[in-house]
């Protein structure tokens, strides 16, 4: 919703989320501005003018402006990344150039100047340890990593469109096809 309420908000999956504070408490200058991302969330933000101005605003004197996922639209929806090379979940980078950005989609991270994006979910990972590297220097993102035991071995391949089975690509992209066509739409909106 729009309304500026303390009031769990439900995820796409139902998960409440507590919020601690309103958009009008958050403080002016963030050191980092970041979204998450999601599906009707995401959309919901892109829709709304008054969240989109305050998206603008804050963006106008943070130091990084980030995203992982769908986050990156509605960056790309504030005007943020026109021109800039950005990614996203892999069904919604191509969406990326439909409000002025240069789509990367081979990459899990991508910076360009104050503007670090991630792919999807599990380049959340990825993108925390760049933060971090970014924020705090490359031997503690390291002790990081190390702490969390963070050395993938996936038990098979399958995460991107290019090493799943075509039949499973062609099922997900069909999946997101009507999500990928609403986001579309909110470029010319």
């Amino acid at each position: 919703t729009t309304e500026e309420t303390l009031a769990p908000v439900p995820s796409d999956l139902g998960l409440a989320i507590q919020p601690t504070a309103t958009l009008a408490d958050t403080p002016k200058d963030l050191d980092v501005l970041f979204f998450p991302g999601g599906t009707r969330g995401t959309m919901n933000v892109m829709k709304t003018e008054a969240t989109m101005a305050w998206v603008k605003d804050r963006a106008s004197r943070a130091k990084h402006i980030t995203s992982v996922c769908t986050g990156s639209l509605i960056l790309a929806k504030a005007g943020l990344l026109d021109g800039k090379r950005a990614t996203s979940h892999w069904a919604t980078v191509p969406v990326l150039e439909e409000f002025g950005a240069t789509p990367v989609a081979d990459e899990r991270v991508v910076t360009d100047g104050n503007i670090i994006t991630g792919a999807g979910v599990s380049a959340g990972i990825d993108f925390a340890r760049a933060m971090v590297a970014m924020m705090r220097g490359q031997t503690y993102a390291e002790g990081l990593m190390l702490q969390a035991e963070y050395a993938p071995q996936t038990p098979f391949d399958g995460g991107t469109l290019e090493t799943a089975p075509d039949d499973m690509s062609e099922m997900y992209q069909l999946m997101f096809s009507p999500l990928v066509a609403e986001m579309k739409a909110l470029a010319s909106v």
